[in-house]
């Protein structure tokens, strides 16, 4: 006999099923208030700056990892980054946050796709089990441990005697001798240090900051190894070894204790430990023009010793094992049975199925970390999420389509909704339609970008979207039609045996005078082909996707070169030097020296940061801003955005054509929302390299290489891009543009398509023409998703 009995009211526990947020004030939030729901996948949209990010990542993710490191003692919170609580009012029902960013990874080069991943911490310990000869544990396979054998006595306290005894040591590690375990060694091109007909006093050093007027001036001067006021040509060859390869000694100058140090292992130190990749651009360029890197000859790149490219399993050494391409090495893994070592094969082996599984296939575990692309980046971090046991955590996702061509959209698409099946809360940023589209839940932000943005404009289902008349809304179905004719070319730039990387000596001739898009799968060769064979060419212009590396002292109009030209027409109205219109120089207010706010470090706890009392933010002395141009000070000048400037700076008193003109710029690249004045850090990846391809703007290239430019753009300011490339191609230029984004490849004059794989089954040409003809041969992939986006 059965009763029916009402179901019981639902648990407490299980009521908790949104984020909510309330008055969220991060960067140019505008007091937003929001309900996320738990366990489904929520898409961010809305134009480039309109607060997406500030949101998602400096407010949600960012309390949700402040709040876990909370948990830890102030011990470990000693060692971990400090965190400030966000601006905002409530955040209520927060879960663990993991957060999949586009940062570039490796700063440092002895970081590889390997290391960044555990792959290669499990591959030393299966060589230290399984390889024939037996040569050690697992760190005799690391090229970051070396091999250091030392003896000697140690007192040792024992019953209140000290006792002496002799003690040996030895570790074996893996690390090449000659190279250090890098893989390169290096050459320096003396000629590009110093003008030898110089003195040092007459400025004879060619190296970036190495300036008489400063620190080193005075050490050079004061050391006492040579004379400052003596040609270089004309030193002894003791004092040429001073000046270069001194080894560090203590010296005295003006009263005050300083270390002199040779020009070569002070480079060494200060430029050549960092990755190239991470050094601003006027480093770099000296590096590369001073520096020669050739492959270390003992080891062949590998950057392992004898003794560790000795021992085998089946054959392969881990330098083979390494330098293989990850799909290649997880069906050699599969091979290996090894019932002793089982758990870590089968470890390994998930890993390694993981970069398959995600498309990164072609990569190989040697791969340096540092010639990543944005989303290869991003891809390898998520590695370690893919088959997570945890569930019920928030993954904050930034783009995860970056760099990805259409075909590959569709993988990423089933992963973001893997993760969300499990139960886990899926938060994605992102502009392309493709992953709009299977979004639970919609978070359009806007309705403009930097201070006309931050504020939610739609709330609800991708349908609703579609109907809402939204900015996205409205751009969500936008579809580029092909041209109906296209450019004539005006020559070629002929490209022979390109065989960088997986390239299979490409022969192509890439027209000029018109917009050409290199399209491919990830990882087919585009890359390889156009900064390999093209980028270094003169008069070629390469604006890539790598991070702008500024303090927070550096802001558009310093990085611009745009702050030059307004100090000095500051300076010339007041009839005063231009330094006091630097608030990194004279000007600056000596409370806080310039920063405008003053930092208070409490160890584990977050900083404070609290406006300087004195100028009130404002970052110059009382007395600067007096001072008067146009009727505005140097400060109110800086708080302006690129549009009221350019009115400014256009007509009237404070007309300065030097600075119109890259405020022009500016606005032409559609960042003509950012103030003057904003920390370059507060940038989002879009911006910054839409900030470069200003800057690059300005120098006589006669070709631009672009290297996915739409990186980080509304659908909306796809179309301005668009623009921006014509008028570039209209005024005499060659644009060659490196592109996933179909609106680009329906725009361009020719197509040049590798593939037809990744890897090793790319590198090889597979369509050369304009895009209504591959629309029309739909003969590779590119050819099919460009025929359904155009709806050929």
């Amino acid at each position: 006999m059965r009763t029916d009995t009402p179901s019981p009211a639902p648990h407490a526990a299980d009521t908790h099923d949104m984020i909510r947020v309330q008055g969220a004030r991060e960067n140019n939030l505008k007091d937003v208030s929001i309900e996320i729901p738990k366990r489904r996948l929520t898409v961010f949209t809305g134009v480039s700056g309109s607060g997406k990010s500030s949101l998602v990542f400096g407010t949600i993710a960012a309390e949700s990892q402040r709040l876990i490191n909370e948990t830890y003692s102030t011990f470990v919170q000693g060692f971990m980054p400090t965190l400030a609580r966000p601006e905002v009012d409530v955040l209520d029902g927060l879960t663990t946050a993991i957060i999949v960013d586009q940062e570039r990874m490796g700063g440092n080069p002895r970081s590889t796709v390997g290391t960044a991943t555990d792959a290669n911490a499990m591959l030393r310990i299966l060589f230290s089990r399984l390889g024939q000869p037996h040569i050690g544990s697992a760190q005799a396979f690391s090229f970051n441990v070396a091999s250091i054998r030392g003896a000697g006595a140690v007192t040792i306290e024992r019953g209140g005697q000290a006792v002496k005894e002799r003690r040996e040591f030895s570790i074996t590690g893996g690390m090449c001798p000659r190279c250090e375990g890098t893989g390169s060694v290096t050459d320096f091109d003396l000629t590009q240090l110093y003008d030898d007909s110089k003195s040092l006093n007459e400025g004879a050093l060619t190296i970036p900051g190495y300036s008489m007027d400063g620190w080193y001036g005075r050490i050079f001067s004061g050391c006492g190894f040579f004379d400052p006021d003596k040609p270089i040509r004309d030193f002894t060859k003791k004092e040429l070894h001073d000046l270069l390869y001194k080894e560090p000694v203590k010296i005295k100058v003006e009263g005050i204790n300083l270390t002199y140090e040779g020009l070569i292992p002070k480079i060494q130190k200060s430029m050549l430990s960092k990755d190239v990749d991470s050094m601003q651009p006027h480093i770099r360029a000296f590096v590369e023009r001073v520096v020669t890197f050739t492959t270390c000859p003992d080891c062949d790149g590998t950057r392992l010793n004898e003794a560790a490219r000795s021992s085998k399993i089946a054959g392969i050494s881990i330098a083979d094992a390494c330098a293989m391409q990850i799909s290649d090495l997880a069906a050699w893994v599969r091979g290996l049975d090894e019932p002793s070592v089982a758990p870590l094969l089968a470890k390994l082996q998930h890993t390694l199925d993981s970069f398959v599984k995600i498309g990164l296939g072609y990569l190989s575990l040697n791969r340096p970390s540092g010639t990543l692309s944005g989303g290869e980046a991003q891809r390898t971090k998520m590695i370690r999420h893919l088959g997570s046991s945890l569930t019920d955590v928030t993954y904050v996702f930034d783009e995860p389509t970056i760099g990805l061509h259409p075909h590959d959209i569709q993988r990423m698409n089933e992963l973001l909704l893997q993760l969300r099946n499990k139960g886990n809360t899926v938060l994605v940023v992102e502009h392309k339609p493709e992953t709009i589209a299977i979004a639970d839940h919609v978070v359009d932000l806007g309705p403009g970008a930097g201070t006309a943005g931050g504020e939610v404009v739609f709330e609800g289902t991708v349908e609703g979207l579609r109907a809402s008349g939204t900015r996205t809304g409205r751009h969500l179905d936008d579809r580029a039609r092909l041209k109906p004719s296209v450019r004539t070319p005006s020559g070629r730039l002929e490209v022979r045996g390109a065989d960088t990387h997986n390239l299979q000596n490409v022969d192509v001739d890439i027209p000029l005078g018109v917009l050409t898009v290199v399209t491919g799968v990830a990882g087919s060769g585009k890359s390889s082909l156009i900064h390999g064979s093209v980028s270094g060419r003169d008069g070629v212009v390469t604006v890539d996707q790598g991070a702008i590396r500024g303090s927070r002292r550096s802001n558009p109009a310093t990085y611009t070169g745009l702050l030059d030209p307004i100090r000095k027409a500051f300076a010339k109205a007041n009839g005063v030097k231009p330094a006091l219109f630097s608030a990194n120089s004279e000007g600056a207010c000596p409370a806080c020296n310039g920063a405008g706010v003053i930092y208070t470090d409490l160890a584990m706890m977050a900083g404070v940061a609290t406006t300087c009392e004195e100028c009130e933010g404002k970052r110059f002395q009382a007395s600067v801003l007096e001072y008067h141009l146009g009727g505005r000070d140097i400060s109110e000048v800086l708080a302006m955005s690129v549009n009221e400037a350019e009115e400014f700076f256009g007509a009237g008193d404070a007309r300065t054509p030097a600075a119109h003109k890259i405020l022009d710029r500016l606005a032409d690249v559609g960042l003509g929302y950012l103030t003057l004045g904003q920390p370059l850090t507060t940038l989002s990846g879009g911006e910054r390299q839409r900030l470069k391809l200003a800057t690059q703007m300005a120098t006589t290239g006669g070709v631009y290489v672009l290297d996915e430019p739409t990186t980080g753009l509304h659908l909306a300011d796809v179309e301005h891009l668009l623009a921006l490339l014509d008028r570039l191609v209209d005024s005499g230029k060659s644009v060659i543009v490196i592109e996933h984004h179909q609106a680009v490849m329906a725009h361009a004059d020719w197509i040049i398509d590798l593939g037809p794989g990744a890897g090793h089954d790319g590198g090889r040409i597979v369509f050369e023409g304009t895009p209504a003809d591959l629309v029309a041969a739909r003969s590779t992939l590119t050819g099919e998703h460009l025929a359904s986006y155009v709806g050929a």
